[in-house]
């Protein structure tokens, strides 16, 4: 009897800094012949969006022709808006990976709670889909992403080998460096580090104020098991995230001291 053929891995494809973004396409050629790639991504930028979804407003999808030989949509919503519509409306089923990406800057420490990029990968996760973010240190537009489509390749090749969780997440960051300067990549937490933000205060032409918000990256961890740390010291991070908010150690703290 013959053996049925093994069937092919669904790949979806989505991102924050939308369709055309250099960044997706680096991350569709770095996985290229692992499986099917379906690409569903925002029609404009929609970076810091966070896990916002579309209510009150239509949603729109429209096919587009951008990448050879990849099915590839665009969408009028945000990242986890993408997700949504891409497993409901168009692929009518739950892909086996969900990638997004390469995004132009970081999305190491703190920055994991605002970036669309690692929203959509937490949407998929939320969906029983294995997901991974990955973003570039390097935020110039043209930048080379040799390097992360490199460990991309890497990563996917893993997951799709070696199956893990269905609720995995990776927040994947790639250092500002060159091939040569790469060490390497290490598994990491997540560092205590925050933006020390500050709001200009303007006038527009008619005289009346608004806002521009400005601040400083700060580092507060000293630890070099972070992705902070990682980062500097020319290594891809990984560090495995999680949807589940609930702090295990407060949770049984709180029920052995307070009366409740």
């Amino acid at each position: 009897m013959a053996k049925s053929k093994k069937r092919e891995p669904v790949i979806l494809i989505t991102n924050d800094d939308g369709v055309t973004a250099p960044g997706i396409n680096a991350l569709i050629e770095s996985v290229e012949g692992l499986g099917k790639i379906v690409v569903v991504a925002p029609d404009k930028p929609q970076s810091g969006m966070g896990h916002a979804i579309t209510i009150g407003n239509p949603l729109r999808l429209h096919p587009v022709h951008i990448f050879k030989n990849i099915e590839a949509w665009q969408c009028s919503g945000t990242p986890v808006d993408c997700v949504k519509l891409a497993v409901d409306k168009i692929l009518h089923r739950k892909p086996d990976l969900c990638l997004s990406g390469i995004n132009h800057g970081a999305n190491h420490s703190i920055n994991v709670i605002y970036s669309g990029t690692m929203s959509a990968a937490v949407e998929a996760a939320i969906e029983s889909i294995p997901s991974v973010g990955f973003s570039s240190l390097d935020y110039d537009h043209e930048a080379d992403l040799s390097v992360p489509k490199k460990y991309a390749r890497t990563i996917v090749e893993n997951l799709l080998k070696n199956p893990l969780d269905k609720h995995l997440i990776l927040n994947v960051n790639f250092p500002a460096a060159s091939k040569s300067a790469v060490k390497g990549m290490k598994i990491c937490r997540q560092a205590y580090a925050k933006y020390e933000e500050d709001f200009v205060e303007r006038n527009d032409p008619t005289g009346k104020k608004y806002y521009w918000l400005t601040g400083k990256f700060m580092n507060f961890d000293k630890g070099k098991d972070t992705d902070v740390w990682a980062l500097e010291n020319n290594y891809v991070s990984v560090v495995p995230v999680q949807f589940d908010l609930t702090n295990y150690l407060l949770k049984t703290k709180l029920e052995k001291t307070w009366k409740l």
